[in-house]
């Protein structure tokens, strides 16, 4: 049998079950992947604790993984018994030392990306490349407010901005946070404590404001990050760490000075195989060429996820995460 990490009910950490499923044989358009690497991930968080409502109990959690292919069912031409591969999409179930997976969603590793590498990066890369690319496209010049810098989308995005030209303004919880936020590309991080990084931010664009703000953690910072921005800015909302966001008017948005705000998903951006490819493709390029360096900074094994998920929410941990099976 294999072991796989399971919820039975939505709740804490102490949710989560290690137990032997059966995992059967890939059907048409699927293949079976054994892991050797899983990501950790906030939105993990979500799914056990039912802000992210899950179809049916038992269920798996997890987006993110990477290991290779044991078994292929029909219809699939472009992936061979032996590849290594990754992901980072639904459906939810990457906590596992194997698994189903829909062949469409799989990419393979290519040369010098370790799969515990390609484990920490896939969901959290690409969500920067969505972020910065396509939802609001940093050109240089532009000055930019990321929330949670060192985090493990944060610490990405930083390297990211900077490359594209951006003056990155990042906010963090401690000071250590803050120094490890500036070694990968944040230009002046600020750390949380008092509630007034707006006008920390108005201070150092000179009164201008920033083009973008995104922001993962919610409740605690959306109405200071609008504050944050020049007129005609985005308010980038993709996560929400510190709870939803609450009902908002948005007349806010005018009498700031016409703003946009969204609300995006790596699963709209990564939609097509097409728009999910290419993502995967920019993200490897900018590792290859250099311009990332993708850090595990914690690993637990698999059946320890719980406590992964106490540190996590703790804010105990920084960067990538990686769940080992």
């Amino acid at each position: 049998m294999t072991k796989a990490m399971r919820i039975h009910r939505y709740g804490g950490p102490e949710a989560l079950r290690w137990e032997d499923v059966d995992v059967g044989a890939p059907g048409a358009g699927e293949a079976l992947v054994r892991h050797n690497a899983v990501g950790l991930n906030f939105i993990d968080v979500y799914m056990r604790s039912g802000l992210y409502p899950q179809p049916a109990f038992p269920a798996g959690i997890g987006l993110e993984a990477a290991g290779v292919v044991e078994a292929l069912g029909e219809g699939i031409s472009d992936l061979a018994v032996g590849d290594r591969v990754a992901y980072a999409a639904p459906p939810p179930g990457a906590y596992a030392e194997a698994r189903l997976v829909p062949a469409a969603v799989l990419v393979k590793i290519p040369e010098g990306v370790a799969d515990d590498q390609a484990a920490a990066m896939m969901l959290k890369g690409m969500t920067a490349e969505y972020l910065l690319n396509r939802t609001y496209a940093v050109q240089p010049g532009d000055a930019i407010l990321f929330h949670a810098a060192a985090g493990g989308v944060g610490l990405i995005a930083c390297q990211w901005a900077k490359h594209l030209g951006a003056t990155v303004i990042g906010t963090v919880s401690t000071a250590e946070k803050a120094a490890l936020a500036a070694a990968h590309g944040c230009d002046h991080p600020i750390i949380l404590g008092d509630g007034k990084f707006s006008e920390t931010v108005r201070e150092l664009t000179g009164g201008k404001g920033v083009q973008v703000v995104y922001d993962s953690v919610g409740k605690d910072t959306f109405e200071g990050s609008l504050d944050c921005l020049a007129p005609r800015g985005m308010m980038v909302s993709f996560g929400q760490s510190s709870g939803p966001v609450p009902p908002f008017d948005p007349a806010g948005l005018a009498s700031r000075g016409s703003l946009y705000l969204t609300r995006p998903s790596l699963s709209a951006y990564t939609a097509s195989r097409e728009e999910l490819t290419a993502s995967a493709d920019a993200l490897f390029a900018m590792v290859a060429g250099g311009h990332l360096r993708i850090e595990i900074n914690q690993t637990y094994a698999l059946a320890d996820a719980a406590q992964a998920h106490t540190d996590l929410e703790a804010r105990k941990t920084t960067g990538s995460t990686v769940l080992l099976p």
